[in-house]
């Protein structure tokens, strides 16, 4: 089987509400919750490719990022008789706007209270990343 390779950017991204932090999962077609990623593309840092793909994947433009998160999961997956391995880069990010303008690339959004939140996830690296970002989103 033929193997390309993906890169793509993402955040896990909260806002508080009433002293309650929150954080914001996507639907996605295929049936699973995940936050927000999409490709890098040429000449783009991830951290403009995160941002970019907040704006067209939710109308947010707001984000803050917090310093001292930035991991990397790495997956694959097949597409078109080919295998893809695909490796995204997540930062956390924190914003103030309540209202999600979803892209057509989604079926529905849901701002949750952590643990909500961390139920809700679909994949495990997703609840890692949830996990992971804890501590820094409690602190700030």
């Amino acid at each position: 089987m033929q193997e390309t390779s993906e890169r793509s950017a993402g955040i896990v991204l909260f806002r508080e509400e009433d002293s309650k932090k929150m954080f914001l999962l996507l639907h996605y077609p295929s049936g699973h919750w995940d936050f927000v990623k999409g490709r890098i593309e040429k000449n783009e840092s991830e951290r403009q490719a995160a941002l970019r793909e907040t704006k067209e994947e939710t109308g947010i433009t707001d984000v803050e990022f917090i310093d001292g998160f930035e991991e990397k999961i790495h997956y694959a997956y097949q597409y078109d008789g080919k295998l893809v391995r695909k490796e995204v880069v997540f930062f956390l990010g924190k914003t103030k706007t309540l209202s999600v303008i979803l892209s057509d690339e989604h079926l529905d959004s849901v701002w949750l209270e952590y643990d909500d939140a961390y139920s809700k996830t679909t994949y495990q690296n997703a609840k890692g990343l949830l996990k992971k970002s804890k501590p820094l989103v409690f602190a700030s």
